[in-house]
């Protein structure tokens, strides 16, 4: 549970750092789905990631509001259903929307591993 927990955080750590941090004009090379977002949006995705990334982790890790590492994975699993939705209706190409959707069942595997597998 822990590895699929920290790789799902550095994923999105890293996802999330390059939106905050680089300007629209270079993320548009690797993610064509900027075309379509406003600027202050992409950012807000990415505070997302980041905030949803480190709390997949550091919650459970430290023992300090450990609920928030299942809520955490609750908000990044809704955020990747937008981000498949906006893929489907942006007509994008499958390679495109496959990372969203991997991550997706990935936070649906971690939601089933710490709500059922943890608990029994």
């Amino acid at each position: 549970m822990w590895v699929m927990q920290v790789f799902l955080a550095l994923a999105f750590l890293v996802a999330g750092f390059l939106k905050l941090t680089r300007p629209k004009q270079e993320l548009r090379i690797r993610m064509q789905w900027v075309e379509s977002v406003a600027p202050r949006s992409i950012r807000l995705i990415g505070i997302a990631e980041v905030l949803g990334g480190l709390g997949l982790v550091l919650p459970a890790a430290t023992g300090v509001a450990p609920f928030l590492t299942p809520l955490a994975a609750v908000c990044l699993g809704l955020l990747m259903a937008g981000a498949v939705w906006l893929h489907v209706t942006r007509r994008d190409p499958v390679a495109a929307t496959v990372p969203a959707l991997a991550l997706l069942i990935l936070i649906i595997l971690t939601l089933v591993g710490l709500f059922v597998v943890d608990r029994a």
